[in-house]
């Protein structure tokens, strides 16, 4: 598991907030959760393969949200 957060000068587009993040959950090499805010993706999340948006209201749902889902997956969080 990783988790990076850090605040930029101006937003990823189209993210309209100050933090650019990625947070990841590994297993045998390959990734099983993601999120993170791509520039032209903006904020958005991994299952696997599947991958959809996702709403950033601030840091501290970020993070639990993340170990919600790396829970869900059988992680030990």
């Amino acid at each position: 598991m990783e988790v990076k957060i850090w605040r930029v000068p101006t937003p990823v587009p189209p993210s309209e907030h100050s933090l650019k993040y990625s947070l990841v959950y590994i297993v045998n090499g390959e990734r099983m959760i993601g999120y993170d805010n791509e520039r032209g993706k903006g904020d958005h999340r991994h299952y696997g393969l599947r991958e959809e948006s996702y709403r950033f209201t601030s840091p501290e749902q970020l993070i639990t949200d993340f170990l919600a889902d790396v829970k869900a997956a059988g992680g030990d969080v």
